[in-house]
């Protein structure tokens, strides 16, 4: 069945039979890297929600899950301020912790979280992410699981979207810019 939202997109670049690829292969080795743990996954809602579930079942391992709500967008325009809407309910002092992203663009959001989490005494703290976007990368971060990389192209579907919408789509694809650039 065709999704309405479909005819916004330019090309789709990531299959739901691709991102299922990419999911096992990240939940793979991540049980592998934590055997005999019990790792807290910090899910940066809301685009990750769907790769985390995913993520998750994917895993052979046991673990947690928390999550953050943090803002530094506005429609596509990074503000380069981190917004915490609403913050961890686990203390994370002494856990081995993996935050969960959707896409790593220009950095500036993660490395102020990777910041804020970092002060609060983590055993480990990783990062996993989706999709890496390196030609956006405003500062160094290193991300230390990526499921796949994408060009300089304002993508949706899977848990990203522009303005709420596109979440729901199974695939990753390009948004026509037509559908951005009139705002």
């Amino acid at each position: 069945m065709k999704h309405e939202l479909e005819q916004d997109i330019k090309k789709v670049i990531y299959s739901e039979r691709s991102i299922s690829g990419m999911v096992k292969k990240l939940g793979t080795q991540i049980s592998r890297d934590y055997a005999g743990k019990n790792p807290l996954l910090i899910v940066v809602l809301k685009g990750s929600a769907v790769f985390a579930a995913d993520l998750m079942r994917s895993f052979s391992i046991g673990c947690e899950i928390d999550f953050m709500v943090v803002s530094s967008y506005v429609g596509i325009q990074s503000t380069g301020n981190l917004n915490v809407i609403q913050d961890l309910r686990t203390d994370i002092a002494g856990r081995d912790v993996i935050i969960v992203e959707d896409i790593v663009d220009s950095g500036v959001t993660l490395r102020s979280l990777k910041d804020l989490l970092t002060d609060r005494s983590p055993n480990s703290l990783k990062i996993c992410t989706l999709l890496d976007k390196p030609t956006g990368r405003k500062v160094d971060i290193q991300v230390d699981y990526v499921g796949g990389k994408v060009g300089n192209e304002f993508i949706v579907g899977y848990g990203l979207d522009y303005n709420e919408k596109y979440r729901n789509l199974s695939y990753i694809g390009v948004l026509k810019e037509s559908v951005y650039s009139h705002k």
